[in-house]
């Protein structure tokens, strides 16, 4: 009897099941890319006004007014704008930046100086009129230096200091003290007071307590009250523009006025402008940004 031929046998390929875990790892990757996305959009957005200036700055006036307007220079890139613009006789724009790094440092640590004890002090004490004193401080952000220019301007004819950077350096602290304040207030208010009561055990003085215990427990509304200050502070026109007549002595957002004429406007020159007094500012959040991503671990907790 002849032998029958073994009939094959088809084995499947084993399945590849997909797990619970891989599942949520793609779902995880496809919200990252979507996010990603959706932030790239919005940075463009944001970023957009800042590359026109840019790229504004280095055309030509005739290329800026052209209809219908060319996005890119087309004569080359002009960077003799910068140069030229710094050139200009009625706008002595070196001493104006002077001017406006000296106003807004200075405004920062007087504002500084002020705010950090006293919202100590307001958030660890307890006196008569405390909530009445927190109140009156959120009142004055109602007030701005474009509806009291008149008033400051007599008043700083009275003090004999118009016109000068003394002026600007107490307007500006001023107007930004009760931000600033209020703001490290919560800062202070959020510590627990254990930590100052197991400073104090230890030795320490009321002083000690507050640099070396709550200071560095601080750093984000530090960090905040130094970003508002200086940049109100750079960027403060109407209050500027009535108190300081001397064109050396003006900041740079008066400055930027006499690029604007009453028939003619030099844009190349006031994008110019613009870009180099968006640079400090850019520098500052570069360098505080360690200060603030430390400040949110720093300190110590006995």
């Amino acid at each position: 009897m002849a032998a029958t031929a073994p009939v094959p046998v088809h084995v499947p390929a084993p399945l590849k099941l997909r797990t619970r875990g891989n599942s949520t790892a793609e779902n995880s990757r496809r919200r990252m890319g979507l996010r990603s996305a959706i932030g790239a959009v919005i940075a463009l957005v944001f970023l957009t006004p800042y590359l026109i200036m840019l790229v504004g700055s280095l055309k030509t006036r005739s290329e800026i007014l052209a209809v219908p307007p060319a996005y890119f220079p087309q004569d080359g890139l002009q960077f003799g704008n910068y140069a030229s613009m710094w050139d200009t006789p009625e706008t002595p724009l070196t001493f104006n930046l002077m001017s406006t790094v000296i106003i807004a440092v200075c405004s920062t640590i007087l504002v500084l100086l002020v705010a950090t004890p006293a919202a100590y002090y307001t958030a660890r004490f307890r006196f008569p009129g405390r909530m009445a004193f927190l109140f009156l401080v959120i009142i004055t952000q109602m007030l701005q230096p474009a509806v009291l220019t008149a008033g400051l301007f007599r008043q700083m004819l009275w003090l004999d200091l118009n016109d000068t950077w003394l002026a600007m350096i107490l307007i500006n602290a001023a107007f930004n003290l009760c931000f600033a304040l209020w703001i490290m207030h919560s800062f202070f208010a959020a510590i627990p007071k254990e930590i100052d009561e197991a400073a104090q055990i230890d030795g320490a003085g009321r002083l000690r307590v507050l640099f070396t215990v709550n200071l560095p427990l601080v750093w984000p509304g530090i960090v905040t009250a130094v970003i508002f200050t200086f940049v109100s502070a750079w960027n403060e026109f109407a209050a500027s523009l009535v108190i300081m007549s001397t064109a050396e002595n003006q900041p740079l957002s008066v400055a930027l006025t006499k690029f604007i004429g009453q028939y003619s406007t030099s844009w190349q020159y006031v994008f110019g402008v613009s870009i180099v007094a968006i640079v400090p500012v850019i520098i500052l959040f570069a360098v505080i940004e360690k200060r603030l991503i430390g400040g949110l671990t720093a300190g110590a907790v006995k």
